[in-house]
């Protein structure tokens, strides 16, 4: 299982970066989000991570080619380590760089994941989300609040909803989610063996379903 590599796919708040880190932390796979590659180079100062905050400064997207750089950094310090890739891609065209990526380095996917959830329950999910702008957990306020209100269980900072976790913002996501993304699932199904989990109900299920696909 060591050498497993994974996509995993999944609209805004469908709990695939949840899911993500779990699932590969109990089969030993490198989890790779994408956010976090971006703040950690950010923090770096890497010269990849330079370009990124200029676009980030500015309220842009990170181009493709800046993250596509980030990711094959990455991918190339691991060796024969299995991963798990969170947050990328997120349209077709990236579904084709990445994988022109993966063939320099003698890699290939050997599953995408894709975790349905349907669009009211992703809006009730994520407008109820508040994250630490310290140290990044993240809360329900309704399934998974801190234990001292309003304040990080990890560091006491205050937790606040992020802008784009306000439900005008939310259900444009989910346009864009479908109008990019969605043609990932056709690909997916067409390049590598995609496996498709109900993202509702008990987070323990819904893991335990996603390891015994990729087992």
């Amino acid at each position: 299982m060591a050498g497993l590599r994974v996509i995993m796919l999944g609209p805004p708040g469908s709990g695939k970066g949840t899911q993500a880190a779990r699932v590969a932390g109990e089969l030993d796979m490198a989890h790779i989000s994408t956010g976090d590659l971006l703040r950690d180079a950010v923090k770096a100062g890497s010269e990849l991570g330079r370009k990124a905050e200029d676009y980030m400064k500015k309220g842009l997207l990170v181009p493709d080619e800046v993250m596509l750089g980030l990711i094959e950094e990455e991918l190339s310090g691991l060796g024969e380590r299995g991963w798990l890739l969170d947050g990328f891609p997120r349209t077709l065209q990236q579904a084709e760089d990445l994988s022109r990526v993966l063939e320099k380095l003698g890699r290939k996917i050997d599953r995408a994941v894709l975790i349905d959830v349907e669009p009211d329950v992703i809006v009730g999910r994520l407008t109820s989300r508040r994250v630490c702008p310290k140290c990044n957990a993240v809360y329900n306020i309704e399934s998974n609040p801190p234990r001292g209100e309003g304040r990080c269980d990890e560091c006491g900072t205050e937790i606040v909803q992020r802008p784009d976790d306000e439900e005008a913002t939310v259900r444009r996501r989910l346009e864009v989610y479908e109008e990019q993304t969605a043609p990932l699932i056709e690909y997916y199904g067409t390049h590598d063996d995609l496996v498709r989990v109900r993202g509702v109900g008990d987070i323990e299920e819904i893991n335990a379903e996603i390891i015994r696909a990729l087992k």
